[in-house]
């Protein structure tokens, strides 16, 4: 986790004044990598040294997604693309939000499955404590959601209606953080059972995945209190059933 963290910090400082579109989400993310690495040390978790391992995964499929933004000629996963290549002027709350599509919707559920192998997928004693401790992360995140509403509205130079928004926005907010990660887990087992299969079964629901995440692009940008809209219909995806 230090590792990650230190990372992040570098690849923040590296940001030019171009990029502050994207600094608004790795920021965002930075400050909750650090709470759920004092959540880990502070006992939170059943099984901390699986949830660290977890947070590595999950960091690194973003470190993937920006090595291969700056690289020419490397495929980036379609959300990351849209997320990184998005209008610089957008507000800097619609910029997290699209940084968080990509890396909730379509990088948690692949994360999941690169720390939980088939044995512990067919074992229904160690799957609830998995989705005990990934709920455990959902309430540690929801615990940042004030401090990081405020910062986004102190980064965007609020107006009154952002300030009296915030309370609701605080509670819309930690709705949909909770109702999307209900919707990976769903979807990290879909992935399984695709994995199952072969790798040409799994390819095929990834993709699925990365085209349903992109699809959401378009909920994000548009006009109007967008947290609001998304406490009410939130903001994850759910991989339907194979035929």
């Amino acid at each position: 986790m230090a590792a990650v963290v230190a990372r992040m910090q570098q690849c923040l400082d590296r940001l030019g004044p171009a990029q502050h579109g994207h600094r608004a989400f790795l920021s965002t993310y930075l400050r909750t990598t650090v709470a759920v690495g004092e959540a880990i040390g502070r006992g939170v978790f059943e099984d901390s040294t699986w949830v660290e391992a977890w947070d590595v995964a999950f960091a690194d499929l973003y470190f993937d997604a920006l090595d291969a933004d700056a690289t020419a000629g490397e495929r980036v996963p379609l959300p990351w693309r849209l997320a990184l290549g998005a209008p610089p002027d957008l507000p800097p709350l619609r910029h997290v939000l699209l940084g968080i599509n990509a890396h909730i919707n379509y990088d948690l559920p692949q994360a999941l499955l690169a720390v939980i192998d088939d044995r512990d997928f067919a074992d229904p004693v160690v799957m609830e404590r998995r989705r005990r401790d990934h709920e455990r992360i959902d309430a540690v995140l929801r615990a940042r959601v004030g401090a990081e509403n405020e910062e986004l509205v102190a980064q965007s130079g609020g107006t009154l209606l952002d300030r009296v928004l915030q309370p609701v926005n605080h509670r819309a907010s930690g709705r949909f953080l909770r109702m999307a990660r209900r919707k990976v887990w769903h979807n990290a087992l879909e992935l399984q059972r695709a994995r199952l299969t072969g790798p040409e079964a799994y390819a095929v629901r990834l993709r699925e995945l990365e085209a349903l995440s992109a699809a959401r692009i378009d909920d994000l940008l548009a006009p109007g209190p967008v947290l609001l809209r998304l406490g009410i219909n939130g903001s994850g995806i759910l991989l339907p059933p194979v035929r």
